[in-house]
């Protein structure tokens, strides 16, 4: 009996676990536009997003997303989430800032670039730091889809 009641709160505990985070999807990120600001420390106009309702509802929330990973840095110190293989990626120009998430992983990843990956951590949305992606997961977690 007691290991029946064991088994029961494990269940429930993990049930609860994967409801606390959300699953996202590519047009998910899509809620949002770009407006062109004046950045001083560049002296050029930077396309700022302005999110939608829906991205914002997820601000500061436990958020899962897959795509192909890329280490845009070729040293393992900067990564993303892609919802395109770097062939295509947004830094190629075949796709809009929407289509990646800045990964700040807990431990550094031993994935490799364009492997399918689900990442989880928590959202935070950036509309003013051109340094950075304007969404980024971070204490993230990640693992092989394929």
């Amino acid at each position: 009996m007691r290991n029946s009641i064991l088994i029961f709160l494990f269940v429930t505990f993990s049930c609860s676990l994967t409801k606390a985070q959300e699953k996202l999807t590519w047009e998910d990120f899509a809620d949002v536009s770009f407006e062109p600001v004046y950045n001083e420390k560049y002296d050029v106009n930077f396309l700022m997003p302005k999110f939608g309702e829906k991205i914002q509802s997820y601000q500061g929330k436990q958020v899962s997303i897959i795509g192909y990973f890329l280490d845009i840095s070729g040293s393992g110190e900067i990564f993303l989430v892609s919802q395109n293989p770097m062939a295509s990626c947004f830094f190629c120009g075949a796709a809009g800032p929407e289509t990646i998430v800045e990964v700040d992983f807990k431990e550094k990843p031993s994935f490799k670039t364009d492997q399918i990956v689900i990442v989880t951590g928590i959202l935070q949305l950036n509309a003013n730091n051109v340094d950075h992606c304007n969404y980024i997961l971070k204490e993230a977690e990640g693992q092989l889809v394929n």
